[in-house]
């Protein structure tokens, strides 16, 4: 798994993450997404479009990151979605409360 976050001088964030979330992986990511989540983003926006599988472990970091950012006040947007997460996605129903119209 490889992941990249960017932001804007709007106070918005983009994590862009590819390959493999899963348990052997996550742990690289949590640390990030405390810096992250530290710099309380206006709206963050979660691209997907690149991962391949995800497991309970980075739904689980995607998750937390997602009521971190909302308990701060920030909009969170899960984009990209495809195969594998997105089936995951919508047998849990996150796709219904973190994805945008697009991905569903």
């Amino acid at each position: 798994m490889t992941y990249e976050i960017s932001t804007a001088k709007d106070g918005s964030a983009k994590l862009a993450i590819r390959g493999e979330l899963d348990a052997v992986t996550v742990h690289d990511l949590r640390l990030s997404i405390d810096g992250l989540v530290s710099g309380q983003p206006s709206r963050l926006e979660v691209d997907l479009s690149a991962l391949r599988v995800i497991d309970s472990s980075g739904v689980g970091a995607l998750v937390s990151l997602y009521k971190r950012v909302r308990a701060q006040g920030g909009h969170v947007k899960v984009t990209g979605l495809q195969d594998q997460p997105l089936a995951i996605f919508k047998l849990l129903r996150l796709d219904r409360v973190m994805t945008s119209s697009e991905t569903t």
